[in-house]
């Protein structure tokens, strides 16, 4: 399963108070109300637990943007869906770009612009002052890289550009084991340009931009794990996440290190599964084979409360208010629905075919946010109520997103593998 560590940063957990008033109401400030998007008369998913409520951010509220600006790429990844496309390839133009800025600053802060999809950002030429603009409307910014093209140069100028966060691809921790995923790259260059880009960065308690490393874990390199993390640290790394691999040839449907995960219910627990807390406890024991008995046996598993199953069921996209805005304009609800490709769902190879709200060249983003298509979208996700397709053994409904056997029509997610926990991304 993904894993993300992390140390402090812009990001961390707040305690807040609710309140109850005089008929026994449940009310909330206006600051928060408006952090979670909450407008008079609307309604907000909130689970009712033994450890609390939850309440989720609601679905009207746009917190995130990813912005794709080119499907290039100077590389040739064995992982990348880049590997099986038939779409035409091409850049965001000058005058797309000015309508997304024009949309996001429609919206109220904060919020997040990432850079990034299926292609380098770094490749697009104008990469630096599409960073520099989205930071002058006071979004906080990210931007992912594969690190080849981190030159001296452009490291200075994505720094002076105000960019908030950098994550960087890493997929081995030798050069042998890194070029056997990344074709055409070499590692030592990577390092040594990330090492370049950390020593730029102005002298600070907690330097920006922050540094972050990204690691799609399959058969061929999981067990550099270690190693990469080690790599981090010098690297100066605050994040580090860890992804599954989406396999989108028949190579690499043998590199996946979830096929059990996917098919036993350790990891999709019955409630009627004997619950297990397991406390904090020394970093050292968490090898120890008890405790991996304990998470391998068919327990509901948390640990100090938190409970392990969260991911399931739960589109990370929607939940965290997201868009994505491919190169040409087009929006969609997710990264994975931005453009149609194949892929690989307990062996058996399926068409995920794109969702495109609309395109940024012809509406608003405001306006598109809010289509009632898009909003009812929204809802049908965090309700969640699709066909289990990545733990069913398969049928013709689960080889495309087209409908499943709940009756849901396109584009059905029960067979995104996002939304169980086991691809993530940052």
């Amino acid at each position: 399963m993904p894993a993300t560590l992390e140390t402090p940063s812009l990001e961390f957990t707040q305690q807040v108070e609710l309140h109850v008033d005089d008929d026994g109401r449940l009310t909330i400030s206006p600051e928060i109300a408006r952090r979670l998007g909450l407008m008079p008369g609307a309604t907000v998913h909130a689970e009712l637990n033994g450890r609390g409520l939850q309440v989720r951010q609601t679905i009207h509220r746009l917190s995130k943007v990813y912005i794709e600006p080119t499907t290039h790429c100077n590389l040739a990844c064995r992982t990348c869906v880049r590997n099986v496309w038939d779409e035409p390839m091409g850049q965001m133009s000058d005058a797309t770009y000015a309508r997304v800025m024009a949309g996001i600053q429609a919206f109220p802060l904060p919020q997040k612009v990432f850079f990034g999809g299926f292609g380098e950002p770094l490749f697009h030429p104008g990469i630096i002052e599409m960073v520099r603009q989205a930071k002058a409307r006071g979004a906080f910014v990210e931007l992912i890289t594969n690190g080849t093209l981190l030159d001296e140069n452009r490291s200075r100028q994505l720094i002076a550009a105000g960019l908030d966060r950098l994550w960087v691809s890493l997929d081995g921790a030798t050069p042998e084991s890194y070029t056997d995923v990344r074709l055409g790259a070499a590692l030592p260059t990577v390092i040594a340009n990330v090492e370049r880009f950390r020593s730029l960065r102005p002298t600070a308690m907690m330097p920006t931009p922050e540094i972050g490393i990204v690691f799609v874990a399959m058969e061929r390199n999981y067990h550099d794990l270690p190693d990469v993390l080690r790599l981090a640290r010098k690297l100066g790394a605050s994040h580090f996440m860890v992804s599954n691999v989406l396999p989108h040839t028949p190579e690499m449907r043998r590199e996946v290190l979830y096929a059990y995960a996917m098919s036993n219910d350790t990891f999709f627990p019955s409630p009627r599964q004997p619950e297990l807390v397991m406390p904090k406890m020394d970093a050292a024991r968490l090898a120890d084979p008890a405790l991996y008995e304990a998470i391998c046996g068919n327990w509901n598993l948390n640990f100090v409360g938190t409970h392990s199953q969260l991911t399931s069921d739960r589109c990370p996209f929607i939940e965290a208010g997201a868009t994505a805005i491919g190169w040409d304009g087009g929006v969609s609800p997710c990264l994975p629905l931005l453009h149609s490709n194949h892929n690989y769902l307990n062996g058996l190879d399926r068409h995920a075919r794109r969702y495109i709200v609309g395109n940024i060249n012809e509406r608003d983003l405001p306006d598109l946010w809010q289509a009632p298509e898009y909003v009812a979208f929204r809802a049908r996700v965090q309700a969640f109520d699709f066909a289990p397709c990545t733990i069913c053994d398969g049928c013709v409904l689960s080889e495309t997103n087209e409908e499943d056997c709940y009756g849901n029509g396109f584009p059905t997610c029960g067979g995104c593998l996002w939304a169980q926990g086991f691809v993530q991304c940052p």
